[in-house]
């Protein structure tokens, strides 16, 4: 099954839910807000992906946060999106043992495969 992570008001998350509706795939939605990912799956996230990729930089939150001006070491990164999951890039897709990070369509057509 897919799983979808994100916020239910998300643009890019609405999207994805969408997508996987009409093509009438079943998923899976965990909603940041209410789950926030633990340490455990930030960094399977990051194994399979890059902690660099998960880092929402067009954010509110990160801007907020002032993130742009500062060193960001991968350590620091993996603090940063425990604490504040909206600095990750929604949503994240898991599928057949792979990761999606950011809306995609191109890419989810291989979760159909």
């Amino acid at each position: 099954m897919v799983k979808i992570y994100g916020i239910k008001n998300c643009g890019s998350v609405k999207k994805a839910i969408d997508f996987f509706m009409n093509k009438k795939i079943d998923y899976e939605f965990i909603d940041f807000k209410k789950t926030p990912p633990s340490l455990e799956k930030i960094q399977e996230w990051a194994e399979r992906s890059s902690l660099e990729a998960l880092l929402n930089k067009k954010g509110t939150t990160y801007k907020k946060l002032e993130l742009k001006n500062k060193t960001l070491t991968p350590p620091l990164i993996q603090d940063y999106l425990l604490k504040e999951p909206m600095l990750i890039k929604r949503p994240v897709v898991e599928a057949k043992n792979k990761i999606f990070i950011g809306f995609d369509s191109e890419k989810y057509e291989e979760i159909q495969c």
